[in-house]
């Protein structure tokens, strides 16, 4: 096998591999033998003649040779995906794949609300939900359609405005029975704050809202958002929350409203050269119609 015929089945196990850290977690989500992983590595190790990954009691480190291989890698396997997606149907049928990119707070609190009726009437469309903090590169095939909380800045896209989201503190109403309502901004230095941890973009955002909001003041931190929510909700302190959400949760109270209120747009994006396809513009219009209700 030369370097230019290496099975791209290779390359997928190679990520695999170097994502799961061992062969047998890489075998259970690829859906092969252990074995076969095995004889994966072997064969690309032997093919571009340089060692892959470094064998040791903690599983499969990848080699400094390995990482540089990574980026290309992984586009590969984004242009295979977004392959498989566009093959799984024509252009003009109602069904097939369709990849929707969101934060993980609009995909787990708003996105499920939305899907129902349009699965109901489209029975042959299949919806993958990509969920992160980062916003999906859709120049790299990492997603047809993205919701995304930010204005677009690229080129070439089909974005539409949908409407505004407010975010701003909430808590559980039993937690601010128990540590008091706090009256002025300087009265949360005596609360327990729930906020993000290393997500440097997060944290430049709280302490632009307030120096008092520092990355030291939030007293549980985790660089979920859902994980924020859930931890909001447990009672466990005061917290970042969209007012549509927060509006549909009897128990979540807000907290110092006239102090923190403040707007995240909403855009939902697709690549131009996907507008005209059928299964993603039936999604795209139909996120576009019911998606403001929920904000």
């Amino acid at each position: 096998m030369t370097r230019s015929q290496i099975d791209w089945a290779l390359w997928r196990t190679f990520l695999a591999v170097a994502d799961c850290g061992s062969l047998s977690a890489a075998a259970r989500h690829l859906g092969l033998s252990q074995p076969t992983v095995g004889r994966h590595i072997e064969q690309l190790e032997t093919s571009i003649r340089r060692r892959l990954f470094l064998r040791s009691q903690q599983g499969y480190l990848p080699t400094e040779e390995a990482a540089a291989l990574m980026t290309e890698a992984k586009d590969m396997a984004f242009v295979a995906e977004s392959l498989e997606r566009r093959a799984s149907a024509s252009t003009n049928d109602a069904s097939g794949i369709v990849r929707l990119a969101a934060s993980h707070v609009v995909g787990t609190e708003i996105l499920p609300w939305l899907f129902g009726p349009f699965m109901e009437a489209h029975p042959g469309l299949e919806v993958e939900l990509a969920l992160g903090n980062s916003n999906a590169d859709l120049f790299r095939h990492e997603a047809d359609v993205a919701v995304r909380m930010v204005r677009p800045t690229q080129d070439n896209l089909l974005a539409r405005r949908i409407g505004t989201a407010f975010a701003g503190l909430y808590a559980r109403t039993e937690y601010l029975d128990r540590h008091g309502r706090p009256k002025m901004l300087a009265d949360l230095s005596g609360h327990r704050l729930i906020g993000p941890d290393r997500d440097a973009a997060s944290i430049g955002f709280l302490e632009g809202l307030d120096p008092a909001l520092s990355r030291r003041s939030l007293r549980l931190r985790c660089d979920s958002e859902a994980a924020q929510l859930t931890a909001l909700r447990a009672g466990l302190g005061i917290g970042i929350c969209q007012r549509g959400i927060a509006a549909r949760d009897a128990s979540l109270e807000a907290v110092l409203p006239q102090s923190f209120r403040f707007p995240m747009e909403c855009w939902l994006v697709t690549h131009d050269d996907l507008r005209h396809v059928r299964r993603i513009r039936l999604l795209f219009d139909h996120l576009a119609s019911t998606l403001p209700e929920w904000l």
